[in-house]
């Protein structure tokens, strides 16, 4: 067990009124068994700055330290890299320099003989050093077993630090002080996001990195008067019929993480009479609290302001349906300005991402060629993994062939292997164009950040978000029911320490029954985007249930169909059915529905039974 987020934050506030001196140098001085009435060497400035290291630098990101000390309101939290032999040197020799015997200019230390009642005299307001906050603060990381309890703590503490019963009596509080909420443990150890919420975030720091989209709120935007969006960790699968938002919610999620539009920007729409139009979203990071932005339209200047993420969002690839896709790389991100946000992005057309943008992307049949030509076929080697990873079922893999010429054309051009022949992928279908473009994209953009990450010397980011907008399209049915497993499966291919965000927009079900083996609720959810609630458009969050059967998703609450059938034979069966409701029915009837029935229905349709048993009795046989 570790001490509680709840328990820490509720010591740091109990520290608040004691002095640096006490929770710093004076412990490391006990530590080290610094001698009383004696002088030795001892190089305090350094093993104070390496207690700070080791207990004060809670920032994954900083050099800063936190110090929780100080007088009540005291803003300055953070302390720079240099505290120890800076600020913390003055407080020892000025402030405290009574307790010590020291040589002005000399590593020479050691306590002076009175320094128990000198400190004693130093105390805030003669109020004693709160023991147990203390411990809380220094013991934060360490494990404590399930058996123990505060006065175990305090004893750990006074040992730890070779306090004096003389010590422990006229300086400190050796009384618990539990959290308010009771929580003194839980199963794991306290990080820095769960105390960002409560604790500023040090100057030096910068935005958070990593950023994946974990809130979007729209309001008198697109067809809603109001969606309120929190996306999945992981999986993210968004349906609705035709017009009500679905590509609209993926051109704002990138607007969100990206601040810049692929396209057209979204305007406000006047038809809801409202005098303000926003976005609010919520990007989280790597070490940060995520934290809410709103941003209002502007009507004066018909744009949305300019305005700094607090959070940087990881490598971004985004699938339109058009056949264009955009792409946004952190590592040519440099600074919060507009200027830099539009050089991480980049939006290609569909020839763009074949055939080349100069001084952007080779394309992807330069680039095929030179990853096939390489002696170094790392690059080609991930590229084939996730070719076959997504290939279709019962056409054979999707692998490279040899570079052929076609005539009137001067480039080397990579071909398929299919069972029936060699094809240039100029002459593919457009379902395999489409995965082959996918697979590039995703392994293009991925070398390209690590490639930019090494310029730029910065860490590569280990989060990606994937939007991909009617995954289905050009694909055949059997292909729609393995490619979501597929592209989960991707992330591994390209990096073990990979996480991904998925955004996928669907009007298959075949691509939600494929779901069902690899939908997870804790890291997964499925929205649903519907127009039955007094001519407004909701995004509800529905429960992923196995539905098994195709024809039961079809007529699930989320495609809403009456029956897997033809519309003709739907509207056959709903006539039969009213005629059975009915006691004046007459045999005309039943022989002009039976007509609709024969018309339109298998002859092993599940509803025949029914119907035969009620057309009998007015002599109509099928």
């Amino acid at each position: 067990m570790y001490f509680s987020a709840f328990q820490i934050l509720s010591s740091i506030n109990k520290l608040s009124y004691i002095n640096p001196f006490f929770g710093i140098t004076f412990l490391v001085c006990k530590k080290e068994m610094l001698p009383v009435g004696v002088k030795i060497d001892f190089p305090l400035d350094q093993k104070t700055k390496e207690f700070l290291e080791k207990n004060h630098r809670i920032h994954p990101t900083s050099p800063s330290f936190f110090q929780p000390f100080g007088p009540v309101g005291k803003k300055k939290r953070w302390v720079r890299p240099d505290y120890a032999a800076k600020g913390l040197q003055s407080i020892n020799t000025r402030t405290f320099g009574s307790a010590f015997l020291h040589d002005s200019g000399t590593r020479r230390w050691g306590w002076h003989p009175d320094y128990i009642e000198t400190l004693q005299k130093k105390l805030t307001k003669g109020k004693k050093i709160p023991a147990f906050d203390l411990a809380v603060w220094l013991f934060r990381s360490r494990r404590w077993s399930k058996e123990t309890k505060p006065y175990d703590v305090l004893d750990f503490f006074f040992d730890q630090f070779l306090i004096s019963e003389d010590e422990r009596a006229r300086l400190f509080d050796d009384a618990p002080h539990l959290a308010p909420e009771g929580r003194l443990f839980q199963d794991h150890p306290v990080q820095w996001p769960e105390l960002s919420p409560y604790i500023q975030s040090p100057p030096d720091a910068g935005p958070d990195s990593g950023g994946t989209l974990s809130f979007l709120e729209l309001r008198n935007l697109g067809p809603a008067k109001y969606i309120s969006f929190y996306p999945a960790r992981r999986l993210n699968i968004i349906t609705g019929d035709n017009g009500l938002g679905k590509s609209f919610l993926l051109e704002c999620a990138w607007w969100a993480l990206t601040g810049t539009w692929p396209e057209m920007p979204a305007y406000p729409n006047n038809s809801f009479k409202e005098k303000e139009s926003s976005i609010t979203f919520e990007l989280a990071g790597r070490t940060a609290h995520p934290l809410k932005k709103k941003i209002a339209y502007d009507f004066k200047s018909r744009s949305w302001p300019k305005t700094k993420r607090p959070t940087i969002p990881g490598l971004i690839v985004y699938a339109r349906v058009d056949g264009s896709f955009a792409v946004w790389d952190p590592a040519r991100f440099v600074s919060s300005e507009e200027d830099d946000a539009r050089k991480a992005t980049l939006v290609l057309s569909r020839s763009d991402v074949w055939n080349g943008l100069p001084g952007n992307i080779e394309g992807l049949i330069r680039d095929w060629t030179r990853w096939q030509t390489s002696p170094d076929r790392y690059l080609f080697d991930v590229f084939c993994k996730v070719l076959k990873r997504l290939s279709p079922p019962d056409l054979s893999d999707l692998v490279p062939g040899d570079t052929v010429r076609i005539p009137n054309d001067p480039r080397d051009i990579p071909t398929i292997v299919h069972p029936y022949g060699t094809t240039p992928i100029l002459f593919t279908s457009a379902g395999v164009r489409r995965i082959i473009t996918m697979a590039y994209l995703m392994v293009w953009a991925w070398n390209e950040h690590r490639v930019n990450s090494e310029h730029y010397n910065v860490k590569p980011e280990a989060r990606m978000v994937v939007m991909i907008d009617e995954i289905e399209a050009h694909l055949h049915p059997k292909w729609q029911r393995i490619i979501l497993p597929a592209l989960l499966d991707v992330q591994e291919t390209l990096s073990r320490n990979l996480e991904i965000q998925f955004f996928i927009t669907t009007h298959s079900p075949l691509v939600l029954a494929s779901a069902e083996p690899v939908f997870d609720d804790l890291q997964d959810e499925l929205f649903h985007l519907d127009f039955s609630y007094g001519n407004e458009v909701r995004l509800e969050v529905k429960q992923f249930i196995k539905l098994g059967q195709i024809n039961s998703w079809l007529t699930s609450p989320i495609f809403e169909m009456r029956h897997a059938r033809s519309r003709e034979a739907e509207d056959a069966i709903e006539a039969a059915k009213n005629l059975q409701k009915r006691n004046d029915v007459n045999s005309d009837e039943v022989r002009e529905v039976n007509e609709r029935l024969v018309r339109h229905l298998a002859v092993d349709d599940q509803f025949w039974p029914r119907w035969i048993y009620f057309a009998e009795r007015y002599g109509v046989v099928k």
